[in-house]
């Protein structure tokens, strides 16, 4: 039965090439691995650090998972590192941060103005980076995950700036990243090339690439840098479905740590729930991965800081092991 409702006609819109976009960050943004990078310390890195030195060791997880922002913050070279050298055997992101990595290995530069752009309705609407629904289909298609094809095509696609795709480098590394898409979060759902069944279904794909990952949780290591939504509601159900196969079993998922990276002072001890009477009970990050999912054997930890000094910052402590 056909819906009672209109749906808008993307026809009508116009696309614009990205050369016409003015961008809000440029390669200068992004640092080499020598580059000095904001002071950060802290007295439980060197823990973090050592769990992830014993997960590498016993082949368990070592999951990164993080906001598109935390590419804005120029620290791709850093994750890249951290992947070729073993540190982090899966990275998971949101829709956002697979656009950032295509736009800055295609062009050197990514991130509009929102304030400039929604006022003319320009917003989003450029058509290179719509290349990347025909990669989404392409992805349906083939029964591929979404981050393993946008990698894929990353690191054979010849763009003047490859180094800086994290994608592309989990990709020559054959780890795995996965793109845990909600529709109409991102520019490129505002595209009349946007398939949505293909993005929910190599998406979705994707989500279970991930919980897989997560069945080798015990004894790992899960790093959250700045996602307050994605990180925390993917990982708690990846966590519940892993859990349930587990206990049937009779093997565990609890002996493993949790270190959120964030923006967020933190109060107190974090490792208690806070009533909901405190609004701090709504940052997910806090509730779900440094209390609820760590309660029966597993430990967490929290660093308040800048994305471009915490995991600088992270990646010399396992360095200095």
């Amino acid at each position: 039965m056909a819906s009672k409702y209109e749906v808008f006609d993307r026809s009508r819109l116009r696309v614009q090439p990205l050369a016409q976009r003015v961008h809000d960050l440029q390669l200068d943004r992004w640092l080499a691995l020598d580059d000095r990078t904001p002071e950060f310390s802290h007295p439980q890195l060197a823990q973090v650090a050592q769990r992830l030195a014993e997960a590498k060791r016993s082949g368990a997880a070592r999951i990164l998972m993080m906001g598109a922002h935390v590419l804005r913050a120029g620290v791709n070279r850093h994750i890249i590192d951290l992947v070729e050298r073993g540190w982090i055997d899966h990275i998971a992101m949101n829709g956002a941060g697979a656009i950032h990595d295509y736009e800055l290995a295609r062009i050197g530069a990514t991130t509009e103005s929102v304030a400039r752009y929604i006022k003319s309705g320009e917003f989003g609407l450029w058509r290179e980076t719509s290349e990347l629904n025909e990669w989404v289909v392409e992805a349906a298609r083939n029964e591929t995950g979404l981050g393993e094809n946008i990698g894929r095509r990353i690191f054979a696609s010849g763009y003047p700036h490859t180094d800086l795709s994290v994608l592309a480098a989990a990709y020559r590394c054959s780890v795995p990243v996965t793109i845990h898409v909600g529709i109409g979060y991102d520019i490129l759902h505002e595209h009349p090339n946007c398939d949505g069944a293909a993005t929910g279904a190599a998406s979705y794909r994707d989500f279970l690439i991930f919980v897989r990952t997560v069945e080798r949780l015990e004894g790992g290591v899960l790093l959250s840098f700045g996602s307050a939504v994605m990180a925390p509601e993917v990982y708690l159900k990846a966590l519940a479905m892993a859990r349930n196969v587990a206990h049937q079993q009779s093997r565990r998922i609890a002996s493993f740590a949790t270190a959120v990276f964030d923006l967020l002072p933190i109060q107190g001890d974090f490792h208690s729930e806070l009533p909901k009477t405190d609004p701090g009970y709504y940052f997910r990050p806090y509730k779900t991965i440094l209390v609820r999912t760590v309660a029966d054997g597993g430990e967490s930890f929290y660093f308040c800081g800048d994305h471009r000094a915490t995991l600088p910052a992270l990646r010399r402590a396992v360095l200095a092991l």
